[in-house]
C-alpha cells in the first residue's frame, strides 16, 4: 500500500499548486533557503570582510530577494497576475525595497537599540519581514 503523505510531499516538492496552504507551505520553504543565503552573507562580509554589519544585512538581503524570486516564479506559486515578466520582478523587486527599508529598521533598533547579537537581530527581523513579503507578493504578484 502507499502512503498518502509520500504522495502529498512528492507533490509539494515537484509541481506548483495555486492552493493557498501549498504556496504558503512552498514560500516557507523558499524563504528559508533565501533566508541562509542572506544570513550566511551577513556573516561572511560583517565578520570576514570587516564590512559594518549593516551593509552586509543590504548585500545579503539583495542576495536572498534574488534567490527568492527564481524560487517564487518557477516552483512557490501557481499562477501569476502579470503577463510581463519585466514587469513583474520590477514589483517583486520593490516589495522587496520594502523589505529592505524593513529590515534595515529593526536590524537598527534590534542591534543598536535593544543590544541584541546581530544574528539574532537577523533572526527576529527576517519573521517580522517574511510576513510583509509574502502578503504583498501574494496580493499584488501571484
Amino acid at each position: 500500500m502507499i502512503d498518502r503523505r509520500h504522495i502529498t510531499l512528492r507533490h509539494l516538492f515537484s509541481h506548483r499548486s495555486s492552493s493557498p496552504e501549498g504556496e504558503a507551505v512552498r514560500y516557507v520553504l523558499a524563504g528559508c533557503l533565501a533566508f541562509g543565503i542572506d544570513f550566511v552573507l551577513l556573516k561572511v562580509f560583517t565578520d570576514y570582510v570587516g564590512l559594518h554589519y549593516l551593509l552586509s544585512a543590504v548585500i545579503g538581503y539583495i542576495a536572498g530577494v534574488v534567490a527568492n524570486y527564481v524560487m517564487s516564479t518557477r516552483w512557490v506559486f501557481g499562477r501569476r497576475k502579470l503577463g510581463r515578466p519585466w514587469a513583474e520582478f520590477v514589483i517583486f523587486v520593490l516589495i522587496g525595497v520594502v523589505g529592505l527599508a524593513l529590515t534595515s529598521l529593526l536590524m537598527w533598533l534590534f542591534t543598536d537599540k535593544a543590544g541584541f547579537y546581530y544574528l539574532v537581530s537577523k533572526i527576529l527581523t527576517t519573521l517580522t519581514v517574511t510576513v510583509w513579503n509574502f502578503t504583498a507578493r501574494k496580493f499584488i504578484l501571484f
